[in-house]
């Protein structure tokens, strides 16, 4: 016998299910996975910790890169439509402004066309008033040799002859216009203006002003007046109002701003005196 065959050995038994396992796994030489396991073994053996490493995946960082592309994709397409609505903002307040000038331009246009159209109304009024004037005049010029009875307003009255039928006439074809104070025509009169403009239609020249009208021919009284006289309001050389007595009783004067150019009734403002100048 062995002198060594009682003597026990020191090295460890033999791993009868001992087993190592190595896993390998590389993709796209960015992962590898290694791990090392240890099988079971018999109850008197050692048991072997099996260790695992693990490293990223693919399919984290796919993940994570899908979003980040998703993101700026989207940031992307947030900054088009940003864009858009400027765009379509910038658009919009071109066509409001360019809808605001259209809309003036014809506003302007129409209130000139209205303007014209007011203007040349007016012309033809002051045309027919003045071809209705001449008429009159023309009229009254002939019949001034006839001396016969009339009618006015319903009235037997007095018919103007000679050069007191064109101051006549004269006077009451200005009756509507206004009352302007220093007014001499031809739609606007004062008191002494319309006197005065009556008598140059029977070629005589009066002065400007009441007092000094009422001053010129001789005084008459109020029951002996023919047409063509001059009626005062006041003292005769310090009159403040005139006005031509057109027979039947009346009057026609440039009486005051409310009433503008009327004929009235000597009952309506009796004068205080009367003038007969031709």
């Amino acid at each position: 016998m062995s002198h060594t065959a009682h003597i026990p050995s020191h090295r460890k038994p033999r791993r009868s299910g001992s087993k190592m396992a190595f896993r390998a796994g590389v993709a796209g030489g960015v992962f590898s996975t290694l791990a090392v396991a240890g099988a079971a073994a018999p109850a008197n053996a050692e048991t072997v910790t099996e260790t695992t490493l693990e490293m990223p995946t693919l399919g984290s960082l796919d993940a994570d890169l899908a979003s980040a592309v998703s993101a700026s994709a989207e940031a992307t397409q947030q900054e088009a439509l940003d864009q858009s609505l400027a765009a379509q903002e910038d658009a919009a307040l071109k066509k409001a402004a360019a809808q605001a000038k259209k809309a003036k331009a014809e506003a302007d246009r129409k209130a000139e066309a209205e303007k014209a159209e007011k203007a040349r109304a007016e012309a033809q009024e002051r045309a027919s008033r003045s071809e209705s004037r001449t008429q009159l005049s023309a009229k009254s010029s002939s019949g001034s040799s006839d001396a016969v009875s009339g009618r006015s307003s319903g009235e037997t009255t007095q018919v103007a002859t000679g050069s007191a039928a064109a101051i006549v006439a004269f006077a009451r074809a200005q009756i509507g216009d206004a009352y302007v104070m220093g007014g001499t025509g031809p739609n606007s009169w004062d008191c002494s203006g319309l006197v005065q403009a009556a008598y140059r239609q029977a070629g005589i020249d009066l002065p400007r002003i009441s007092g000094d009208q009422s001053s010129r021919g001789t005084s008459v009284s109020l029951s002996n007046l023919q047409p063509g006289d001059i009626l005062y309001w006041g003292s005769r050389s310090g009159s403040y109002h005139v006005a031509i007595y057109v027979g039947g009783g009346k009057y026609v004067g440039a009486q005051n701003p409310s009433t503008g150019v009327v004929e009235r009734s000597l009952d309506w403002d009796t004068p205080s005196g009367a003038v007969r100048i031709l």
